[in-house]
């Protein structure tokens, strides 16, 4: 792969962020409709949220096989092709017996296609020999932004199977147009560095998992403003449909905002002292809007608390991807199974949480957890180093 096809590829990559973050973004104003329209309890919902997030995280172990034996391109165009039809079958779906299976689907096209993803990043920052995994989530973030923002207005305009239905030809038309032009290594988990083991589906190093911890607690109150915060808004601020679905929107604007400047920070002050800040900016704007008087507080809490989020992520899976004595794709791929069962998985126990203690008490707790990844901040300092091409050690830093 020469450095133009590695720059295309860069770019054909950001915009299958962009589209994965997208349908998620669209999905999130959908999701208090479910209620009414299946005559369902937030405790039914939950369980829902649950068979979503259980398709994503079992799923991404398939698609380690798949990218293992197949490369991470051939399977981020499958995958990324599904995931435009994921979200109309899930709200067209007439019945609770059609929704289950429909939400299991969803759950596991977006997870498959998000691992992907993420190998074919690790791929493409060696050939570039430069970091590009900050401002791939912020294209992410900004697809999050406009699928929530713009899905929100289509939904309180036209309804939920119009913004549907826009979102699921939008998605199609954006990966068509990208899919030519991804580029990367035809079997990531084959190659090895020097002193590095062959890649395995579940590595044994326990520092490894430490950071798959420390992903998961940076995800779950990323997955709770997702899947609840519209609901939040509406039960107990009086939101009508429109601003309950700003929300995320914000949120996830707030986190495209700083992914974009990212890389550019851990070049500054390191990734260890921006996890540290990040963690505790997180955490203040959680708490924050979990004692919010209005909806218009509340937003601006989740916007502050998504500048912190931002960067927690994309800097532990740099640190996994340099773990020493492990392939970085068999790193990343642990980390990201463990650290998406934040934002797929743990989320579904908010409902049964909520309906007992409240939203307010539950998104309060959850700025404990970023605390706990602030304080293990050290943890992630091989995330300053990027493999260059050829998987020989970088010792400059990287750059967007």
């Amino acid at each position: 792969m020469d450095m133009a096809t590695a720059k295309r590829g860069r770019w054909a990559l950001a915009a299958m962020f962009g589209v994965n973050g997208f349908v998620m973004g669209a999905w999130a104003p959908q999701i208090p409709l479910l209620l009414p329209r299946h005559q369902i309890s937030e405790s039914t919902l939950g369980l829902l949220i649950f068979v979503l997030g259980v398709g994503a995280v079992g799923a991404m172990l398939f698609a380690g096989r798949l990218i293992g034996r197949f490369g991470a391109v051939p399977v981020l165009r499958a995958f990324a092709i599904s995931v435009a039809f994921a979200l109309p079958l899930v709200v067209f779906a007439p019945s609770l017996t059609v929704l289950a299976p429909a939400m299991a689907i969803l759950g596991a096209l977006i997870g498959c296609m998000d691992v992907a993803m993420n190998a074919n990043a690790v791929e493409v920052e060696r050939r570039l020999g430069r970091a590009i995994m900050s401002s791939s989530h912020g294209f992410w973030s900004l697809g999050g932004f406009f699928g929530g923002s713009a899905g929100a207005w289509i939904i309180a305009h036209w309804g939920s199977e119009v913004q549907a239905t826009l979102v699921g030809v939008t998605a199609a038309v954006a990966v068509l147009v990208s899919l030519p032009f991804l580029a990367g290594e035809p079997a990531l988990h084959a190659k090895t560095t020097d002193g590095q083991k062959p890649a395995g589906l579940l590595p044994k190093q326990l520092g490894l998992w430490l950071l798959g911890a420390m992903a998961l607690f940076s995800m779950v109150p990323e997955g709770a403003v997702l899947d609840w915060a519209a609901l939040f808004l509406a039960k107990e601020l009086g939101s009508d449909v429109f601003r309950s679905g700003l929300a995320f929107a914000f949120f996830s604007g707030a986190m495209a905002l700083m992914r974009f400047a990212g890389d550019g920070v851990r070049n500054r002050f390191g990734a260890v002292q921006t996890l540290r800040v990040s963690g505790l900016i997180a955490a203040a704007g959680m708490l924050v809007a979990s004692v919010a008087p209005s909806d218009s507080i509340a937003i601006a809490a989740f916007f502050f608390a998504g500048l912190g989020v931002a960067n927690m992520v994309p800097i532990l899976f740099s640190a996994a991807g340099n773990y020493p004595g492990v392939a970085p794709g068999a790193a990343i791929s642990a980390v990201t199974m463990v650290g998406y069962a934040g934002i797929l998985v743990a989320p579904s126990s908010i409902g049964f949480v909520a309906e007992h203690i409240g939203f307010r008490w539950t998104y309060g707790t959850l700025a404990v957890l970023l605390i706990v990844v602030s304080a293990l901040a050290g943890r992630a300092a091989g995330a300053d180093g990027v493999q260059a091409v050829g998987g020989d050690q970088a010792a400059n830093r990287a750059t967007t």
